[in-house]
């Protein structure tokens, strides 16, 4: 079991960031306008290739914890590139290996689908912030419910898991950040153009989530 999983991260490795490049085609002025503000002591939790660290300029010190080892030496690539301090960390979102309150934000893109439990790790999140602190997310979520879209996404579910590393395309992730005690959420709902991304995954939020009003 353990030979195929590790088979499967190397694939979904060297996959994955072309895939990211797609999304960002029609998703960068997005992160543009939510990481603008972004700096200090920074977290980013799957940071997969490390494809936002081109919207940080600004941090002091970015920390990224990445399940997939295999993705690391791509985040190393990027650091270097832009000439970042960084440090990358293997581990799940689930069990933050930090204090409480050393983060001044916290970012996460297309991360809560793929997580074992959404509430553990916003609660995690919650955590490692400091009280003016500030979660930044984009993610795809479920389609709204009785429509055609969500059918299709709760059929198709089980095969999409399995070939997407724990995805899951219906999930309501702007129902789990609204109840995991942040004192203020604020998200946008968008989808993603036709023939960027597969249909079921192409409803969208972008957003922050503060400690503080």
């Amino acid at each position: 079991m353990g030979w195929l999983q590790n088979t499967r991260r190397r694939l979904i490795a060297k996959l994955y960031k072309p895939l990211i490049r797609r999304h960002d085609r029609f998703i960068a002025p997005f992160k543009e306008d939510l990481f603008r503000g972004v700096a200090g002591a920074v977290l980013e939790i799957g940071p997969g290739p490390g494809s936002n660290l081109t919207y940080l300029p600004n941090v002091e010190h970015w920390v990224g914890v990445e399940p997939n080892r295999f993705m690391h030496a791509q985040i190393e690539a990027e650091l270097s590139r832009l000439n970042l301090d960084g440090t990358i960390l293997e581990g799940v979102a689930e069990r933050l290996p930090f204090e409480d309150q050393t983060f001044d934000f916290v970012i996460g893109t297309l991360v809560l689908c793929s997580v074992a439990s959404p509430a553990d790790a916003l609660a995690e999140i919650r955590r490692v912030l400091r009280p003016s602190g500030r979660y930044c997310f984009i993610e795809h979520v479920g389609a709204p419910r009785g429509t055609p879209l969500r059918r299709w996404q709760r059929r198709v579910r089980p095969i999409w898991r399995c070939c997407g590393d724990g995805c899951w395309p219906d999930r309501d992730t702007q129902e789990s950040i609204g109840q995991a005690g942040f004192a203020r959420v604020d998200y946008q709902e968008f989808r993603a153009p036709p023939g960027t991304l597969p249909a079921i995954v192409s409803p969208h939020i972008c957003g922050s989530a503060s400690q503080a009003d």
